[in-house]
């Protein structure tokens, strides 16, 4: 494996501090935020896999981030839902003291059956070898993204059109890129969903703001997941390209809906995606007209 692929298999590692309390690190970077994709994609469920279903494989997650509220924006207000067999409880908004729970997630796990099977197709784009790299598809450009672009990464992108943050132009509300780690991970099934929930959430807010020519790197704007959420259909080699074929269907109320296929390079569909993000303008920033 390269070394950036190494650092990222580490940090989707889990320290165990006692039965079901786990301990995750965050990257010592100044250009990441605590990532959505990295906080999902920890192998937890490798260490809470259940004892009577050893075999058994994540097949879908849902998680929620809590956005915290501040003197200057007024955010979105979380109940917390619970029910039994005869009772449903719905409990007042997240109190103060749970600021500090930023996230919540949600997984189911399945062995392996047999059952019908269809599946939406594959687009057809360009193969990733005749794709040029993100730095030779922005030319002068990628100036402004030198740190980013050239420092070595756990994941090699193609994008198949370049994003509009990107380039600063107004761009349609979908995009396709493909991706594959750079180097080979081990084949633990686990893990290798693991990788995918983290590539997950790499791109996919980014065709929200396109048909606006905004990115999540301009800081007026404040940019978060808000709900993602995945299922597994089949098994994953994240050795091999992937397309993430991305669409946005809506976005409005400092909010963008986003969806996502991903595709193995022989055309299976194997992973389907769903985002909701916070796409907000900072208010002392739209005030002085920026």
């Amino acid at each position: 494996m390269s070394g950036a692929l190494d650092g990222l298999v580490a940090l989707l590692d889990l320290e165990t501090l006692e039965e079901n309390l786990f301990r995750g690190r965050s990257p010592d970077v100044t250009q990441q935020r605590v990532f959505g994709g990295q906080v999902a994609g920890k192998r937890w469920s490798q260490r809470a896999e259940p004892s009577t279903a050893s075999s058994a494989l994540p097949t879908a997650c849902t998680r929620t981030f809590y956005v915290r509220v501040t003197p200057r924006c007024r955010s979105s207000t979380k109940y917390i839902a619970s029910a039994t067999a005869d009772r449903l409880r719905l409990d007042a908004p997240m109190p103060s003291n749970m600021a500090a729970q930023y996230f919540h997630m949600q997984a189911s796990f399945q062995v392996v059956e047999d059952g019908v099977e269809h599946f939406r197709p594959m687009p057809d784009v360009p193969r990733p070898d005749e794709l040029p790299t993100t730095e030779e598809r922005l030319g002068d450009k990628a100036s402004m993204l030198k740190s980013w672009i050239r420092t070595e990464r756990p994941i090699e992108l193609r994008y198949v059109t370049m994003p509009s943050g990107m380039t600063g132009e107004v761009g349609p509300p979908a995009q396709q890129v493909w991706f594959r780690a750079n180097g080979t991970p081990p084949p633990d099934q686990m893990l290798q969903r693991c990788l995918v929930t983290y590539v997950s959430d790499m791109t996919l807010l980014d065709i929200s703001m396109g048909p606006h020519a905004h990115s999540w790197f301009e800081p007026r704007f404040q940019v978060a997941s808000l709900d993602h959420a995945m299922w597994f259909h089949h098994d994953i080699d994240a050795s091999q390209w992937m397309l993430y074929d991305q669409y946005s269907p809506f976005a409005g109320g400092a909010r963008g809906l986003s969806q996502g296929y991903i595709y193995a390079a022989d055309g299976r569909l194997v992973t389907t995606v769903t985002q909701e993000g916070l796409i907000r303008p900072l208010r002392h920033m739209s005030s002085q007209g920026g």
